[in-house]
């Protein structure tokens, strides 16, 4: 049976701390979702990932009933957390924020391949390291 939708929202998330308050709230509200049960059931979902930003498509039918998918940390959140850093440079040509090693961006990059456009383990390696790069990230 195919339900109808009405929307599909992406929203950034920290998992296991869904709330009713914005993001979540305004906008699953105005689609006339049950905002409660969306915040249980994505906080069930990523209570082994605490407090990292995950996205999430969040797919609304017209009998308001939804589905979603979570899909892997953010690429900054992970490299933040490799390199041990609360934050990227301000000026990453000039200063550098911290380093990574080529090790940490290769399984950084096996994290994140499935949700990039490509299937080829190196050209996920150096889309990740560009992030890195435009963070003020070294790879040594």
């Amino acid at each position: 049976m195919d339900r109808e939708v009405v929307a599909v929202l992406r929203l950034q998330l920290y998992g296991g701390y869904a709330t009713p308050a914005p993001p979540v709230g305004p906008a699953l509200g105005q689609n006339g979702v049950d905002i409660g049960r969306f915040c249980m059931e994505f906080n069930r979902r990523t209570e082994r990932q605490p407090g990292k930003m995950l996205p999430v498509a969040i797919t609304i039918y017209k009998d308001r009933s939804f589905s979603f998918v979570v899909k892997q940390p953010t690429t900054v959140c992970l490299l933040k957390e490799a390199a041990e850093i609360s934050k990227g440079s301000g000026r990453p040509n000039t200063s550098k924020a911290g380093f990574i090693t080529q090790e940490q961006l290769n399984k950084i990059a096996e994290i994140k391949i499935a949700d990039l456009n490509t299937s080829d383990l190196q050209a996920a390696a150096r889309t990740i390291a560009g992030t890195a790069r435009s963070m003020g990230i070294e790879i040594r």
